[in-house]
């Protein structure tokens, strides 16, 4: 069987209408197509398989979820984990709803939350004071509905530039941060510093 294949590619070879130069090159281009062949295929057989290195497991609780402080008027004051785009409702509901007496009105609490902040909750309604000059109130002060009255009662800040924090929040929207505030004219970073720790948002 062999013979007749290697009779029949003989036969083949000397039908070809091509000059012995011609004969000769074809012979050297198939010679060689075998060769590179060849070394591809030993190549492929002994070539190491690398596996693909196995992917980064990422903790869905540290991705998925903030912390929030609640403090205040609830039921079990402190730190709760929530998920993401949670909003205040919820803090307050993890934190066993209000407390009897609690006053929840000046927190809206529709509110998307972001990690990190703390919610206030009044323990009751708050005390206002009023005489000529000055508003006293007991807890930590909302910006987003403080009244100009109420920013006087905070150091370095008079009656213009209480009035200019409460023009700013009408002109721009709701404060996001308190650090917001920084951004009203003539609220520098000294004066930021001495009544920062009473404001919430």
């Amino acid at each position: 069987m062999e013979n007749q294949y290697l009779d029949k590619a003989r036969d083949w070879w000397r039908t070809l209408h091509f000059s012995a130069i011609q004969k000769r090159g074809l012979s050297f281009l198939a010679i060689l197509v075998i060769a590179i062949s060849a070394l591809f295929v030993m190549r492929g057989s002994t070539q190491e398989v690398v596996a693909a290195p196995a992917p980064l497991e990422i903790d869905p609780i540290t991705t998925a979820t903030l912390m929030v402080d609640v403090a205040g008027g609830v039921v079990h004051p402190g730190v709760y984990s929530l998920p993401l785009n949670a909003r205040v409702f919820e803090a307050i509901k993890a934190a066993g709803g209000l407390a009897p007496g609690a006053d929840a009105s000046e927190v809206n609490q529709a509110r998307i939350l972001r990690d990190g902040e703390q919610i206030y909750i009044y323990p009751k309604a708050a005390v206002m004071q009023k005489n000529s000059k000055s508003v006293k109130r007991n807890g930590p002060i909302m910006i987003n509905r403080a009244s100009a009255k109420e920013f006087e009662s905070l150091d370095g800040i008079g009656p213009v530039l209480a009035e200019r924090i409460v023009f700013y929040r009408k002109t721009n929207g709701p404060f996001s941060a308190i650090e917001d505030l920084l951004k009203v004219q003539g609220i520098g970073q000294n004066t930021f510093a001495k009544f920062k720790a009473k404001l919430r948002v």
